[in-house]
């Protein structure tokens, strides 16, 4: 009778089984940049009447570093302004890095694009929300972020334009 190694077993099947599904590990996050201005402080800690606008820009960008490994940065931009006055302006580049297994190739670069910012985003805006709170403003918790539309309108893009979304940046 031949030894047939258990679903459950140490070692058998299922052990084999998970080495073949579909991973993203993090291997490393950091902070590439960080920059907070507060450039009419004191005068824009008073009290305001009315409420600040509040401008918003998000990029990612990724590159191939290993066979399996990608740096995925994730920057956010932002200004708060009263009168067209800056009350603050913040900027952070958020990486991480990435290791990709058993992901099919036609499907790499959306998970590459999309689902690794997404697990770097709540990190990021803590970054960005104590930042604006040391500034001596009120947190900034910026709204979760639509990679898949920020994905497709990139994508969009980058066919108006002729290129592909296909490779990622070296």
């Amino acid at each position: 009778m031949a030894d047939t190694p258990a679903p459950n077993g140490n070692g058998g099947a299922t052990a084999q089984t998970e080495d073949q599904n579909p991973a993203i590990n993090a291997l490393a996050q950091y902070t590439k940049d960080l920059s907070f201005e507060n450039p009419n402080a004191p005068r824009s800690l008073q009290p305001q009447e009315t409420g600040p606008q509040i401008s918003i820009q998000v990029n990612v960008n990724a590159k191939q570093i290993a066979e399996a490994d990608f740096e995925v940065e994730l920057t956010l931009e932002g200004d708060a302004k009263i009168n067209g006055e800056v009350l603050f302006a913040f900027e952070l580049n958020y990486a991480g890095i990435f290791r990709m297994r058993n992901i099919p190739q036609d499907q790499l670069h959306p998970a590459v694009m999309i689902e690794c910012p997404r697990l770097l985003f709540p990190f990021a805006r803590q970054i960005v929300a104590e930042s604006v709170r040391n500034g001596g403003f009120p947190p900034l918790y910026i709204d979760p972020i639509d990679f898949v539309g920020l994905y497709r309108q990139k994508a969009m893009e980058a066919q108006a334009q002729g290129g592909e979304t296909g490779p990622l940046a070296s």
